[in-house]
């Protein structure tokens, strides 16, 4: 299996990983609301144990929406998956590390390093929707730690870019779906 022929199996199984996007955008919506009704640490716990759920929930919502949720044995890329939730986990330790020097900098530490882990899933998925939702969110963390819009406002901030291309993925690949449903038909 080529880069592209896995890339391909990764799209049509995780439905371009919208799903996942949808459920993280979700996720840090919650911690915005967690952080504007209880303390900011309640936040960053909501965030932090939310994360976890992410993946299944994530996989769960991708095999409602009729995929398999899981990408061929032997796929190259199965392993670059991997690599990028330790890069994520790593992350998540130096988030809680400089919210120890100021509370304010762990939601902006996170969207930078989501940011970078979703540059990585242009190289999972082929497509470059990732590049831009990386940047974007990497943008949003180093704006917020420049400006200190507040926590709530952060992780909302974080969970409506998530959503909004959440949005945009899963239209995206609906779009591709019906065309080559369509393709197939024809040449049928």
């Amino acid at each position: 299996m080529d880069i592209q022929q896995a890339q391909s199996n990764m799209r049509s199984a995780y439905f371009g990983g919208g799903p996942g996007v949808a459920v993280s955008g979700l996720v840090w919506l919650a911690a915005g609301v967690v952080a504007m009704l209880h303390s900011p640490r309640t936040a960053m716990l909501t965030l932090f144990f939310g994360g976890m759920a992410i993946h299944p929930l994530g996989v769960l919502l991708t095999k409602l929406m009729g995929r398999s949720g899981q990408h061929q044995k032997g796929s190259p890329l199965a392993h670059l998956a991997m690599e990028s939730t330790a890069i994520l986990l790593l992350g998540v330790f130096i988030a809680f590390t400089a919210a120890q020097a100021k509370v304010e900098w762990f939601f902006p530490v996170m969207l930078i390093i989501i940011g970078g882990r979703y540059l990585l899933f242009q190289s999972m998925y082929g497509m470059r929707v990732y590049w831009t939702l990386g940047l974007v969110l990497a943008g949003a963390g180093v704006a917020a730690i420049l400006t200190n819009p507040g926590i709530a406002t952060t992780a909302l901030l974080g969970g409506g870019i998530e959503v909004i291309a959440a949005l945009f993925i899963l239209l995206q690949q609906r779009q591709t779906q019906s065309a080559s449903t369509a393709e197939q038909n024809n040449a049928g």
